[in-house]
């Protein structure tokens, strides 16, 4: 299935999104009308979609594996606290 607009859209904003300056969550908000959980909701799914992937190769790297280091560290947080 192809990319829809939205996902294009996505896909857009977190390469340029630096570019336009200001609060990542507001520019979210404002581009997409999206509370910033849904949006981050939605990019996760698409950062695993293969069409996406395709459509942008280096970006999709670069957010999964943002994405991924982010959730190891949050498991390590987890774990630590756990253990005491």
């Amino acid at each position: 299935m192809a990319l829809s607009d939205r996902d294009l859209a996505f896909l857009a904003f977190e390469g340029e999104w630096r570019r336009h300056g200001g609060a990542k969550e507001e520019a979210i908000r404002s581009e997409f009308d999206l509370a910033p959980a849904r949006y981050y909701q939605l990019l996760g799914r698409l950062l695993d979609d293969p069409e996406a992937l395709a459509a942008d190769p280096m970006l999709v790297r670069r957010l999964r594996r943002r994405r991924d280091e982010a959730a190891q560290q949050h498991r390590a947080r987890l774990g630590r606290t756990a253990a005491r």
